[in-house]
């Protein structure tokens, strides 16, 4: 499935900034309607490291009234969350009605890094694509809309971008060893991915791949492909703000 995205799709800047504004700006009438109707979003977001996927959340949340969402960056497991199973800091932490829970890595770790590196068992890394999908599901029947990103990039680019936060003193925080790490074990975490589309994309909540090589693009992307799913959900179609209003010719 990576295969067929083309990752050579890039977006001119100029083009961008209006697109942005456009869908940033829908995305805030749109969140409103979530909190008139009462229902809640959950967002996944899981790609390649330094993908891009703080920085499509970033857009995504700038217009936005910052009392209607709540980002969650997730990492390894501490304290409590550690003792119990895997899908229990997500259940607890998920949106009340009116609400959108913004996810920053996810559930999905239990088939990607945990099976990459060994920290889940066959057996529980297999069992988790039921697992998950059943969750989901639990979601979608209690009313919740769910929307997930897999933001897709070149091994070179991703390369390209590690070089770049160790050169940049401001980038360097978000450069670990683990990055280093995780990248010479691509070919396993492709597999991993692949088979993770493969069966977790469903009918009602499929994924949405991201071509993620060019920012801007994948940003414009993201938040065009959330505009349409919310709209379809809420069965509500926002204005486009940007279309100048005409009067009738008589």
């Amino acid at each position: 499935m990576l295969e067929t995205l083309d990752l050579s799709l890039s977006l001119p800047r100029d083009k961008y900034v209006t697109e942005l504004t456009r869908r940033q700006i829908q995305l805030r009438e749109l969140s409103n309607q979530i909190y008139q109707q009462k229902r809640s979003v959950v967002l996944a977001f899981e790609g390649w490291d330094a993908a891009g996927k703080g920085g499509a959340i970033k857009r995504i949340t700038e217009k936005m009234d910052p009392r209607g969402y709540v980002v969650y960056p997730i990492s390894v497991p501490e304290g409590e969350d550690k003792t119990r199973h895997y899908l229990y800091r997500f259940w607890r932490r998920l949106p009340e009605d009116g609400q959108i829970a913004i996810f920053d890595r996810t559930w999905y770790g239990r088939v990607l890094v945990e099976r990459v590196e060994g920290y889940a068992s066959l057996d529980e890394w297999k069992r988790a694509y039921k697992e998950i999908n059943s969750f989901e599901r639990q979601l979608q029947d209690f009313g919740t809309i769910v929307v997930k990103f897999w933001i897709h990039i070149s091994r070179d680019e991703q390369l390209r971008r590690f070089e770049e936060r160790r050169r940049i003193h401001y980038k360097a925080w978000k450069l670990t060893e683990a990055d280093w790490r995780n990248r010479e074990k691509w070919p396993l975490y492709e597999e991993a991915v692949e088979e993770m589309l493969l069966k977790t994309s469903t009918r009602g909540a499929p994924w949405n791949l991201v071509e993620g090589n060019d920012k801007y693009w994948a940003r414009v992307k993201t938040l065009t492909r959330l505009v349409e799913v919310l709209s379809e959900a809420l069965e509500y179609k926002p204005a486009d703000p940007l279309k100048k209003n005409r009067a009738p010719k008589k």
